[in-house]
């Protein structure tokens, strides 16, 4: 028997290469993307791999450098190898999921508890700002005109800190005074003594105060004058004093025959300028030894003299002087001055040759030995007074003196 053969025939070969061909089209997408992701998925090995070796980074934590070797990939993973937690206030450089790098430097700053109190309000924020300043900022307070703010805005934190916002407010307001009129005498020669005529009737002033009152939130603290206006001048009442000699008619003397009567009459008549010079000196003996002298038109007695005084003039128009005295009246221009208690005592009524008679109601620090300040309501008034020395003063006492 002869062996079969298979006889290759032309189409056969045809059909083979057709369907190979056929194949190769249809999986070709197929056979690209699995060759793209064994590509990726090695690139990712490798990573990983790269990642997961040895890498040294450094960790500043609120200003303190950490140098830290680790494994982890990601910053979280590194803080919780080295039991580091954080507050959702806390600022990081980096996010939690970055991926690290060796040499990384990692900056922490922690947020730290301030109590804000401001606008009646009390808070308490947690803030990695560095100063007081900044903190109002993050929080919107706003701080305005007179505001203060304590620690002062430049304060840097240091930890628990507590700030608070005092809000000034100052308020300017006028009060009124009146300033009573001096009574004025004046002796007038042309009128005969008991006879007082009023020259110029007296109206009493006005002064206008103004008043600057400090607020801080809301609560009254000072006050203080910031101007003074004369609404209305005073005007002093005066009065006219005579002083001329009331002439009483002398009787007429009966003169008789007797020559006994003419020699009386002539003794009489001898007698009479010796007794009027007589008593003239005994007067002037009695005024010498009582301290009595006449200023002014007034007689009055003195305690005694003060020689070589130097005087100065003060206004309540001056920062930090009020109208209050030291002894509890009001400041009046014409009257009060300032002494020294120990050599004028308070209260007592002065003669001041070229200013005339005041009264010791007020003391001052620089106001030593045979020193006066003298009062003006106006500053500018005390500022030309100027100084003054080499004055003669009479203290007289409590009491002061009125025309003869």
């Amino acid at each position: 028997m002869g062996i079969f053969q298979h006889e290759e025939t032309h189409e056969s070969q045809s059909s083979s290469m057709s369907y190979a061909l056929r194949w190769k089209h249809e999986n070709l997408r197929q056979l690209m993307l699995a060759a793209i992701g064994a590509i990726a998925i090695t690139l990712l090995v490798m990573l990983v791999a790269h990642n997961r070796a040895g890498k040294e980074i450094q960790l500043v934590v609120d200003g303190r450098i950490t140098t830290v070797e680790t494994h982890g990939a990601l910053l979280h993973e590194v803080l919780d190898e080295q039991a580091i937690s954080l507050t959702p206030q806390d600022e990081v450089s980096m996010p939690l999921n970055g991926v690290l790098q060796d040499g990384d430097r990692i900056i922490i700053k922690r947020a730290i508890p301030v109590t804000v109190n401001a606008d009646g309000k009390q808070n308490i924020i947690f803030t990695t700002q560095d100063t007081v300043g900044n903190v109002l900022k993050e929080t919107g307070i706003s701080i305005k005109g007179e505001d203060t703010v304590k620690p002062s805005l430049d304060t840097k934190l240091v930890g628990q800190e507590e700030i608070r916002v005092v809000r000034v407010t100052k308020q300017t307001v006028k009060q009124t005074e009146n300033r009573a009129f001096r009574v004025i005498k004046t002796a007038d020669p042309s009128l005969e003594k008991g006879d007082n005529r009023v020259l110029q009737s007296g109206a009493p002033g006005i002064v206008v105060h103004h008043i600057e009152k400090v607020y801080e939130d809301g609560k009254f603290i000072s006050k203080k004058v910031i101007k003074k206006e004369v609404q209305r001048k005073t005007k002093d009442k005066i009065i006219a004093v005579g002083t001329k000699k009331v002439v009483v008619p002398e009787k007429p003397v009966v003169e008789t025959v007797s020559a006994q009567a003419d020699k009386a009459t002539v003794s009489r008549t001898a007698a009479a300028p010796s007794q009027a010079k007589s008593a003239t000196k005994s007067v002037a003996t009695k005024e010498k030894a009582n301290n009595v002298v006449s200023r002014a038109g007034v007689d009055f007695e003195y305690k005694k003299v003060l020689n070589n005084v130097s005087m100065t003039a003060y206004s309540a128009e001056e920062s930090g002087i009020g109208t209050r005295t030291a002894s509890g009246t009001r400041v009046t221009e014409g009257r009060t001055i300032a002494v020294d208690p120990n050599v004028i005592p308070i209260g007592w009524w002065v003669y001041i040759e070229g200013v005339g008679f005041r009264r010791a109601e007020d003391t001052g620090g620089a106001i030593k030995g045979n020193k006066i300040d003298v009062y003006y309501d106006s500053l500018k008034a005390a500022l030309n007074f100027g100084r003054k020395s080499g004055r003669t003063v009479y203290v007289i006492g409590p009491v002061k003196p009125e025309l003869n």
